[in-house]
């Protein structure tokens, strides 16, 4: 949530992407890794597109897609079908890390986003199929690594937030192993299962 960063701060329903996560890499272990030209640009180019690609077609081609717009709020690209919202490409931070999530997920995310407590008991999914890179597993908040530290890479990934149960026995950590399931922000309110998928 696979995120999740200076990330967009959004407006009332909507999300501050990446909740752990931005793009992962098979070399996730290495601390040079920026974006490309191509994917900083991506969602530049097309916001639709790069946004859709976070998700699996049966849901995105129905979803909203929103952009950060000014002060904070969000503008809609294209309205929704099913109840899911994808947002692109977050260009603060080094990898192409666009984003989908259900209705509850945004809950979560907006809390998340306000630093306000997150509904309980109201489990939210969240696509990043691109995969993610965030400056910490324990710090909801950081925006940079911290001095030292390399940024969290996980490879293609869903997200399940606002459930406690489903945490227990999952390991969590400065730095997880990203190759599977793993706590993000542990000891939090906002600690969420990243679940690393085979694209």
């Amino acid at each position: 949530m696979t995120s999740a960063r200076a990330r967009f701060v959004i407006g009332a329903t909507t999300m501050l992407l990446v909740v752990g996560c931005n793009k992962a890499a098979s070399d996730r272990g290495s601390s040079n890794t920026t974006k490309t030209s191509s994917e900083s640009t991506a969602s530049a180019k097309d916001p639709i597109a790069n946004a859709e690609s976070a998700a699996p077609a049966a849901i995105a081609h129905d979803a909203a897609i929103v952009v950060p717009g000014t002060k904070g709020s969000m503008k809609t690209l294209r309205a929704g079908k099913n109840g899911w919202t994808c947002m692109p490409d977050d260009p603060s931070t080094p990898a192409n890390d666009p984003m989908c999530g259900d209705q509850n997920a945004m809950k979560w995310a907006s809390a998340w986003a306000s630093h306000t407590p997150p509904p309980q008991d109201q489990p939210g999914l969240a696509y990043m199929l691109q995969g993610a890179s965030d400056p910490s597993n324990t710090d909801p908040f950081a925006t940079r690594p911290a001095p030292g530290a390399d940024w969290v890479r996980t490879g293609p990934h869903l997200m399940i937030l606002g459930s406690k149960a489903i945490l227990a026995g999952y390991p969590s950590g400065p730095k997880p192993d990203t190759s599977g399931p793993y706590v993000m922000w542990a000891g939090t309110p906002y600690a969420h299962l990243m679940v690393p998928v085979v694209r």
